[in-house]
């Protein structure tokens, strides 16, 4: 059963998380404090995951997640109200594993935390999705067994789709985190890159068209038809 540290100012939140998650087989472990947490797992602790508010009094969200990642490599799903996309980039450059936007449904908060545990499980240091093989440490991209030559960039774009499929990613956010910069101008630097991955799984025969897509207006996503 996994262990869920719950972190939350607001007692109401801290309630609810542990109504959504108890019946769905979740040991949950409350703290007002994001030092209260960090000290938990200071004293050597474990837990399967963190959910993780922005907004609190001490030490806000982000900072959280900051010490956590100098010393743990647990899971980390950040609770905000905040729906803007420098927020939200802003978490995941501090080492979050996702982000969910209050309010949120049960539906919507189990399903991102199943998701974000599976990910954990693999370390993601390598991603095999259908025959479709990204391996961090050896820096490859294979598709049944054939590599394929990509540039750094282009691993790394495709590395962050797998990573977080059917989440939708403006060209902003993939300049900001493939890149490394914001860039207003510069979305065909995106484009670019994605039609060249494009080619390059068709030529290995991956059916890269099923999954590798464009939301008109928005930006690119990675769809999961599992």
């Amino acid at each position: 059963m996994p262990t869920i540290l719950l972190v939350d100012d607001e007692s109401r939140m801290l309630d609810l998380l542990e109504l959504y998650l108890t019946p769905n087989g979740f040991t949950c472990i409350k703290f007002d404090s994001g030092i209260e947490a960090l000290n938990y797992l200071e004293e050597g602790n474990e837990a399967d995951l963190m959910l993780l508010d922005v907004m609190m009094p001490d030490k806000d969200g982000w900072e959280i997640c900051q010490e956590i990642r100098s010393s743990s490599k647990i899971p980390v799903i950040m609770l905000t109200a905040r729906n803007q996309t420098v927020d939200i980039i802003k978490g995941l450059n501090t080492g979050a594993d996702d982000y969910i936007v209050k309010p949120f449904s049960e539906g919507e908060l189990i399903a991102r935390l199943r998701a974000v545990l599976r990910r954990a499980s693999t370390e993601r240091e390598e991603i095999n999705y259908k025959g479709l093989l990204w391996s961090r440490e050896n820096h490859f991209l294979k598709y049944e067994n054939q590599e394929i030559q990509v540039t750094p960039k282009e691993f790394k774009l495709v590395g962050l789709l797998l990573q977080y499929p059917n989440r939708v990613f403006s060209r902003e956010d993939l300049l900001t985190s493939v890149w490394g910069y914001d860039a207003e101008t510069e979305g065909r630097t995106i484009d670019s890159h994605v039609r060249n991955v494009r080619d390059k799984l068709r030529k290995a025969n991956f059916p890269v068209d099923d999954h590798l897509q464009t939301v008109w207006g928005l930006g690119y996503k990675w769809v999961d038809s599992n």
